[in-house]
């Protein structure tokens, strides 16, 4: 199974260093003349890699716009929802991260708006329900991207905060088997 992901466009929040989680922040619209050769580079990308058995997007709107600047039809998935962020929604992502040493070394042990270790179980829970599928594309999340690749290299989410997944980002995922079973 391949995945090819893209981290949806800049919201005003990303900008300003702040969690969004769960909020439904759309992407700001000031801030695309600066992702403009990073979307006809991927673009260009993704015409070699079509067809996709399936296209995705979060339900939250940023993944949602982004797909939409890219041309493309996509299903929403909640599966592929960002972490909830709970209480630390709409404050700094630095100051979090000083706070809470364990979002880098161990963030499993973690509960946030949803228990870290719920958050896995759903990489792992998308992984098997679309499991059948070759090729799919998805425009979704940083935290959800990077546990993503967490689980692919390392066996579970523990090392996805010492990964980092730019907005606009294109990743390309190949899931082994042996995960898929």
């Amino acid at each position: 199974m391949r995945l090819l992901l893209i981290r949806h466009l800049p919201t005003a929040w990303n900008k300003k260093g702040i969690l969004q989680g769960k909020r439904n922040i759309p992407i700001d619209k000031h801030l695309l003349i600066d992702q403009k050769d990073g979307i006809l580079r991927n673009k260009e990308l993704l015409e070699k890699f079509k067809p996709f058995d399936c296209i995705l997007s979060s339900e939250l709107i940023r993944t949602q716009q982004t797909a939409e600047i890219y041309g493309y039809d996509y299903s929403p998935e909640p599966l592929l929802n960002e972490l909830d962020f709970g209480e630390f929604e709409g404050k700094e992502k630095d100051e979090f991260v000083q706070n809470n040493k364990i979002w880098i070394i161990n963030p499993r042990k973690l509960t946030l708006g949803e228990r870290l270790i719920d958050f896995e179980h759903r990489l792992f829970q998308f992984i098997h329900q679309y499991g059948k599928y070759e090729q799919v594309l998805i425009f979704g999340h940083g935290s959800w991207i990077r546990g993503m690749i967490s689980i692919i290299n390392y066996g579970d989410i523990n090392q996805m905060n010492r990964i980092k997944v730019n907005n606009n980002e294109l990743v390309r995922l190949e899931i082994p088997s042996f995960i898929l079973h």
